[in-house]
């Protein structure tokens, strides 16, 4: 019998990093490759979460998503604008 989830591979890059004092906060650096690896701009919000001992820092790609979602969208009205439209009745 199979397993019943799918295995994804995918390559873990990692760096060292000093956190840096910046007024009364600390801060996290993020190098310009790493950002342009991201495709992060340096005004770009991010998520961050944690369970304690791992901090995990996520783009929020609210937009982007927001795009794609749209544009599905309308591919499918083009191509079931008639079905759906005999549906409604």
């Amino acid at each position: 019998m199979e397993c019943p989830y799918v295995r994804v591979a995918y390559t873990v890059q990692t760096m060292k990093k000093r956190l840096t004092r910046t007024g009364n906060s600390v801060a996290l650096v993020l190098d310009r490759p790493l950002l342009e690896e991201l495709g992060l701009k340096e005004d770009a919000e991010v998520e961050l979460s944690t369970n304690g001992d791992v901090l995990v820092v996520t783009p929020i790609r609210e937009h982007a998503r927001r795009r794609k979602l749209n544009k599905i969208l309308d591919e499918m009205d083009q191509q079931y604008s008639g079905v759906f439209r005999r549906l409604a009745e």
